[in-house]
């Protein structure tokens, strides 16, 4: 399989620096807005007075609400708040009851049987099923539907998604089916540990097949063309929107625990006008591009808060024969100071990535600690033996120069970021020549998928609570590796942690990860720069958001509004 995911797309290089792909979250939601639309910023400040109404700006508008057909973090973050899975991410990222109240697993790992509640309605009235996931996720991987999102959660997961989604096999071949109205059964290729947590991504949402039917290509095309069985429902939406609503789902099974009456949102832009629309009370949270952290880092309503999402540099071991040799790139990968990058050029709270996975992410099953501080820093800053690594490079190659091209994006924000790396490297590493190539998205995008590189800055946000959502993006031909990279053992390693002996046993499969991530860095596949912090000033009447490690940046199914003092 052979496939690029965008999860970030409309957020790549708005306020963040670089393009993060899948389940990555990004700032530029609460970043974004212009200046135009101050007759619904008025409308927000009168609303901000009523009781249980938080008002907020969003980075741009949203490209769908079709959960098939989703793959940007805008939508995942309004289709989690109107909709709900067989679960969803509470508190910490643990997954709590949805639509499904318990599960059961076959001895073998390979047969999930969900019990769904009898309570659970949409907001038309209907009940929600076990036919309505059925038909979503079939849906999903339906060759016809042209979904990205649906074959790449579904493939090697679900039994047969694969050959569904290839054409191979009809859609009712697929590993799910409706026991009754209550019973859900899912049918696994392998034992799948992260199961749970994957249930509440925004793919595995159910639809309700007549309603979906009935609407044809005006679903999903406005607020009236959904249907919700989540917290919120959508209101005043349309696909070209600037501003819309979400107002409490008073047919939402848990609506008691729901809060909040309504949030309203308007698509800013600029960081600067955001800014300016929370100091004048009319927005509840804004986002602070780097510019503007030191401007507001004393303010009391300024926080950040660590992402999960990973930046590092991919170098493309196709296009140009330096990259091919490991010195060469293990000096790349240990000639730019990447405190400095943090301290000065970001500036919002990101920290030092010095391997894959993130921090706080995932901790190992039998001990309980931390999988980064297990495995420690794959790679550091160390300008002595970046030059030493260098010169090795350049002496089996038989020069003393070598010209690469890096590749980024076009924004205002990023420039000044891709042009400290640059200066970095070529000051470092003495006989290179880099040709910054600045590009603006789709562009990026598609040199990216052609492996039309040399260096490239990218990122990478999980989709899943497990570290395979990370390593897998190395393995040989993986749909999201173009650069080349290709290690038997690394491959084995990830196999084994699926469909192997170890697939169901937790702890073998994480001792695999440690050490498939040493093998990564012991080639020098990429070069690991930071991993993303957001730098907010978030109104103190604000409470019980919660920062979800993947999938909806944000969860307001507990939230309130409280004093503002």
């Amino acid at each position: 399989m052979r496939r690029k995911w965008t999860l970030l797309l409309a957020l790549g290089l708005l306020l963040s620096l670089f393009l993060v792909a899948c389940g990555g979250n990004d700032d530029a939601a609460d970043n974004a807005g212009d200046s135009e639309g101050n007759d619904d910023a008025t409308e927000s400040e009168e609303n901000s007075s009523d009781e249980n109404v938080l008002n907020f700006t969003n980075g741009d508008q949203i490209p769908t609400m079709d959960s098939s057909m989703a793959t940007d973090e805008y939508a995942f973050q309004f289709l989690g708040a109107t909709m709900e899975g067989l679960y969803r991410l509470g508190e910490d990222g643990e997954p709590v009851e949805g639509i499904a109240e318990d599960h059961e697993e076959s001895e073998d790992g390979l047969t999930w049987t969900f019990d769904l509640r009898d309570d659970a309605e949409w907001s038309n009235g209907e009940p929600v099923t076990a036919h309505d996931f059925v038909y979503a996720w079939q849906r999903a991987v339906d060759p016809d539907t042209g979904s990205e999102y649906g074959p790449y959660m579904m493939e090697g997961v679900i039994k047969n998604a694969s050959e569904v989604s290839s054409g191979d096999k009809d859609v009712d071949e697929l590993g799910v089916k409706a026991e009754d109205d209550h019973t859900l059964v899912v049918e696994l290729e392998a034992p799948v540990a992260y199961f749970e947590s994957l249930t509440t991504f925004g793919t595995f949402l159910p639809m309700n097949e007549e309603f979906v039917e009935e609407q044809g290509d005006s679903y999903a095309q406005d607020s009236d063309s959904l249907l919700y069985n989540g917290p919120f429902v959508m209101d005043d939406w349309e696909s070209t929107s600037d501003s819309w609503n979400l107002v409490k789902n008073e047919d939402y099974w848990d609506a008691d625990t729901v809060e909040l009456e309504k949030m309203t949102y308007e698509v800013v832009k600029d960081p600067q006008t955001a800014v300016d629309l929370y100091e004048s009370g009319k927005v509840d949270r804004a986002g602070l591009s780097s510019d503007l952290v030191d401007a507001y880092s004393t303010h009391d309503d300024y926080e950040t808060v660590p992402q999960t999402s990973v930046f590092h540099i991919k170098m493309n071991q196709t296009r140009n024969e330096a990259l091919e040799n490991t010195n060469i790139r293990a000096a790349i990968a240990r000639a730019f100071d990447k405190q400095a990058m943090v301290d000065e050029i970001l500036n919002n709270g990101s920290t030092v990535s010095n391997g894959l996975i993130p921090k706080e992410f995932v901790n190992m099953p039998d001990s309980g600690e931390d999988f980064r501080d297990v495995n420690g820093d794959m790679i550091e800053y160390n300008v002595d033996e970046a030059k030493e690594y260098w010169e090795k490079g350049l002496e089996e190659l038989g020069t003393d120069s070598i010209e690469l091209e890096f590749l980024a994006g076009d924004s205002e924000t990023a420039k000044t970021s891709n042009e400290y790396l640059v200066n970095q490297l070529e000051s470092n590493l003495e006989g290179l020549d880099l040709t910054l190539k600045q590009v603006p998205f789709e562009q990026l995008i598609d040199l990216q998928t052609d492996m039309d590189y040399d260096l490239l800055l990218t990122g990478w946000g999980p989709d899943y609570l497990d570290p395979y959502t990370f390593l897998s993006l190395w393995v040989t031909d993986g749909g999201n590796n173009e650069m080349g990279y290709s290690n038997e053992e690394y491959d084995e390693l990830l196999e084994e942690t699926m469909s192997g002996d170890i697939a169901n046993d937790n702890d073998a499969r994480y001792e695999n990860f440690l050490e498939a991530e040493k093998i990564l860095f012991e080639d020098a596949a990429i070069a690991p720069v930071y991993q993303k912090s957001l730098a907010l000033l978030v109104s103190p009447k604000v409470e019980g958001v919660f920062v979800n490690p993947f999938g909806p940046t944000y969860e307001y199914k507990w939230s309130s509004v409280g004093s503002e003092e």
